[in-house]
């Protein structure tokens, strides 16, 4: 399993969060499995995001995807967006 995991200030966390329920992206047909929108609690103009993936090229190309939209964002609903693929290694439910 492999996590796009994203984060970036927001102006406005409540605007933000319409912007991505909107789903320009396409997260189903990009593959994404699952994913996880959190927030710092001592930061409420500050959002993260995890999307899950079966694969890295899955990852990789959905990066290459949001790197086009923020060009078009950035600064309105988002700013210095932030991006990296990780790997799960372990996963236990306790």
């Amino acid at each position: 399993m492999h996590i796009l995991r994203i984060e970036h200030p927001v102006p406005d966390f409540d605007g933000w969060k319409k912007a991505f329920d909107g789903d320009p992206v396409g997260r189903r047909q990009s593959g994404v499995r699952r994913y996880q929108v959190l927030r710092p609690v001592d930061d409420a103009k500050y959002a993260m995001v995890d999307l899950e993936f079966g694969s890295s090229g899955e990852a990789e190309a959905m990066l290459v995807t949001l790197r086009a939209l923020w060009r078009q964002v950035e600064g309105r609903v988002m700013a210095s967006p932030q991006a990296r693929i990780i790997e799960v290694v372990e996963s236990r439910e306790l």
